[in-house]
């Protein structure tokens, strides 16, 4: 565990006391992230009138609780970003990229498996149309969002390490 911790906040660089303290940054930078492109997706979500559905796999109806669970969600993926991919991540381009693809293995585990199983749509598992698309889109600049955001704010905390 602790070289995982190593490599996985690596491009933090923090200089603490313990694995711990090079973690912690770097997961509150994958929120962070996570939480800038979760907003953006959000706003996508709520135009095509997505955000009830979220709220569904909790037993909601409510834009609020959609909000509240997408954005839940959002923070996960962008502190498990951090964690699995964060090492290699420290530069825009390289970020960006390591987003993306990211977004899309969660598009293909919450839009195309998860969130219909969890609606009980089986039907729709793996079922890819206009709907699904528009969803890839999201994913992907949800990706774009949180992975440049990492590797703009990973390297100014290790600066201050």
């Amino acid at each position: 565990m602790k070289e995982l911790v190593a490599m996985t906040t690596h491009s933090v660089g923090q200089t603490g006391s313990g694995p711990l303290a090079r973690l912690v940054p770097a997961v509150a930078t994958g929120i962070v992230g996570g939480l800038a492109g979760g907003v953006v997706f959000g706003v996508l979500m709520q135009m095509m009138d997505m955000i009830p559905m979220v709220a569904k796999l909790v037993g909601s109806d409510s834009m609020a609780v959609g909000w509240l669970v997408h954005l839940a969600i959002s923070a996960f993926i962008g502190a498990s970003f951090a964690v699995l991919l964060g090492r290699w991540a420290g530069k825009p381009v390289i970020g960006a990229a390591l987003g993306m693809g990211y977004g899309v293995i969660w598009w293909v585990l919450g839009a195309l498996l998860i969130m219909p199983a969890k609606l009980g749509m089986t039907d729709m598992i793996f079922q890819i149309g206009k709907t699904q698309w528009q969803s890839l889109m999201g994913h992907l600049m949800f990706g774009l969002i949180l992975g440049l955001a990492y590797a703009l704010i990973a390297p100014r905390l290790a600066r201050r390490g």
